[in-house]
């Protein structure tokens, strides 16, 4: 019996199809209640106060209404919102094209994009959206419904590829809704701060090697816009990486291109010292991302391109669940 098809050899309504049953059968059964997410939080709909408990309860939900007239300490709850708007900014740029596995890091976007586009489908949750494409921003205006979620996802499978090294410029011919220019993470960002104003979630898609300073002391031009952006929503970062981007096989002389500037280096890779300073650098690089995203107070889920991305999905959130559900001070010393 002949393998399954992998994802990339899939015609793109085949792509759409695989995905939404991969995300509807592997990851809703991990999801309870009527109303689905990949971040669980505290909501912001009124229901009432109950007694303030010390080291569990942050002061800044105290009701002081309610303290006052029973002279003892209360905190107000609040249910889930029942309408979620979810904004994404997905990385669709050249180094996204990047991949040595069954996926590239563009089409594993996709596939994050599609997870969370059915983890929040529902009554009145709508979903936006903002791509990073070689020839400009291509914006979604945030709608309801699975129509408007797959043309989003078709969007992205037809999107165009940046051409190769040598090749002839693509003309800058923008589709309605996108601005043309070269586009930036920092710049995608500043323009979802713009956009996104009612609270919800934000989940941002990318490489985040754009503008990533040389120094680690220095920090990248887009973690100051996500930090305000994580002051008034859930922030998720969805950071995409391919195995060869953290270590160099030994298969002698190669010729590394970058995808962005199109410079070409010849490197030997049977030089066991040049390999282990490459993945040195690398794995620098990696937690300079990982401290950026920390200090832009996101919540930082890694996929590879080698991986199984359903299950790293899936860990998250059983993840992130633990956390919500541990008391505040339990959850702050395992963060430590």
């Amino acid at each position: 019996m002949p393998p399954e098809p992998g994802l990339a050899e899939l015609s793109p309504d085949q792509r759409l199809r695989r995905l939404e049953l991969t995300v509807t059968r592997r990851l809703n059964g991990l999801l309870h209640g009527q109303y689905r997410g990949l971040l669980p939080g505290p909501g912001s709909e009124p229901a009432g106060s109950r007694e303030y408990r010390p080291g569990e309860d942050e002061v800044r939900r105290m009701d002081w209404a309610v303290t006052a007239r029973t002279a003892v300490p209360h905190v107000r709850q609040v249910d889930a919102d029942r309408e979620l708007t979810t904004w994404m900014l997905v990385d669709g740029t050249a180094s996204m094209e990047f991949g040595t596995a069954e996926l590239d890091k563009r089409e594993l976007a996709v596939a994050a994009v599609a997870a969370v586009g059915f983890l929040t489908a529902g009554v009145g949750n709508r979903l936006g959206a903002q791509v990073l494409r070689a020839d400009g921003v291509r914006r979604f205006p945030a709608r309801s419904g699975r129509t408007h979620l797959l043309g989003l996802l078709r969007a992205l499978l037809a999107a165009p590829r940046t051409p190769g090294h040598g090749d002839p410029p693509r003309p800058s011919v923008g589709s309605p809704g996108t601005t043309l220019g070269s586009p930036e993470l920092a710049d995608g960002l500043d323009a979802l701060h713009r956009v996104a104003n009612q609270r919800g979630l934000v989940v941002v898609v990318s490489d985040f090697l754009d503008g990533l300073p040389d120094d680690p002391g220095h920090p990248p031009p887009w973690e100051a816009t996500l930090r305000r952006l994580s002051v008034r929503h859930q922030v998720l970062a969805i950071e995409v990486t391919d195995p060869r981007e953290l270590e160099l096989p030994d298969v002698g002389l190669i010729t590394l291109v970058d995808p962005e500037t199109g410079r070409r280096r010849e490197v030997c890779t049977s030089d066991r010292r040049l390999r282990e300073r490459y993945a040195e650098a690398a794995a620098a690089q990696r937690e300079q991302v990982r401290q950026a995203l920390r200090r832009g107070a996101a919540t930082h889920l890694a996929l590879r391109t080698d991986r199984d991305w359903g299950a790293d999905i899936v860990r998250h959130v059983h993840a992130q669940r633990r956390m919500a559900a541990a008391p505040a001070g339990v959850a702050r010393g395992g963060a430590a």
